[in-house]
């Protein structure tokens, strides 16, 4: 067929997802274990991988910029302490360079990993629309045996390249690290002259990863939680979802919600999400993301 023939093919074969698979040398996330030829399958996202991946890339150089900053100041305190002082906070002083070193070095490899899969999966988006298009093409031209073949084929690496477009996917999310979500509690004052929320429950929801937590605001702005902290892990697809309600009896009424890319979150300083739980947003409520 005409296929065999085109640099397509010979770059799908090179590019298999066997081969893929095989230079990344992970374990595939179990999201993607069920993953079978021919199977309905996720579709990837190319657009929301690339602004992931390239917050995601500007975030770790940010970490290290910093710890070479440490590296940098604590070697220059070593020279000095080297010369004149106590031998023990020599040693202690060292100790906590080779530590900064070790680490600056898992972020050196950390970073390489993550530009590593990006590539493979740029790779593999070229190949699949290279692919798509070529299938359009064919399904355009007079009906033939060896076009019937050619589409076949074309389906197939189709198929294989969104299969690994996906298994790259969830291999990305494994270096994504983690969120941790803090309660600040309440901004602003209350008016005397409204009627004011007490009871006051919070949900957060990423994805499949949810947090119920409940906290009473009382009019002297003092405030209480059963829980301030809690734990989530990024993924490439899913919003911060956060709704606050208020609590009256058995019922809860929505007061206040809020929805945000995680693409903001993935820096070395604490990101706050802020929700109006008045009407007027003379209140609000603070959470606090560190990544």
């Amino acid at each position: 067929s005409p296929l065999s023939e085109t640099p397509f093919s010979s770059c799908s074969k090179s590019l298999s997802r066997s081969s893929v698979r095989s230079r990344m040398s992970l374990k595939p996330p179990k999201a993607y274990n069920s993953l079978q030829k021919g199977a309905l399958i996720w579709d990837p996202k190319p657009l929301q991988v690339k602004k992931i991946f390239e917050a995601l890339k500007k975030g770790l150089n940010e970490y290290l910029e910093a710890h070479q900053a440490e590296l940098d100041y604590l070697s220059g305190r070593h020279k000095d302490t080297k010369r004149n002082s106590r031998l023990a906070f020599y040693y202690d002083l060292d100790k906590q360079i080779r530590s900064v070193e070790r680490y600056i070095r898992k972020l050196e490899f950390h970073i390489s990993k993550v530009e590593e899969l990006y590539e493979a999966y740029c790779i593999q988006c070229r190949l699949r629309d290279g692919a798509t298009n070529m299938k359009h093409a064919f399904s355009l031209s007079p009906a033939t045996k060896a076009s019937r073949e050619s589409l076949v084929e074309l389906y197939k690496n189709v198929q294989e390249c969104t299969e690994d477009m996906c298994f790259i996917e969830g291999a990305l999310e494994v270096h994504l690290g983690e969120f941790h979500v803090k309660m600040k509690g309440s901004l602003g004052h209350a008016d005397p002259t409204s009627s004011f929320l007490s009871a006051v429950q919070v949900f957060v929801r990423l994805g499949r990863q949810k947090w119920r937590l409940k906290g009473k605001i009382e009019t002297d702005d003092s405030q209480t939680w059963d829980e301030e902290e809690k734990v989530f892990i990024p993924n490439l697809h899913e919003k911060f979802e956060i709704k606050v309600t208020e609590l009256r009896g058995l019922a809860t009424i929505l007061v206040g919600v809020v929805t945000c890319d995680s693409i903001s979150f993935f820096s070395t300083k604490p990101q706050a999400i802020v929700v109006d739980i008045t009407e007027l947003g003379t209140i609000k409520l603070r959470l606090e993301v560190l990544w």
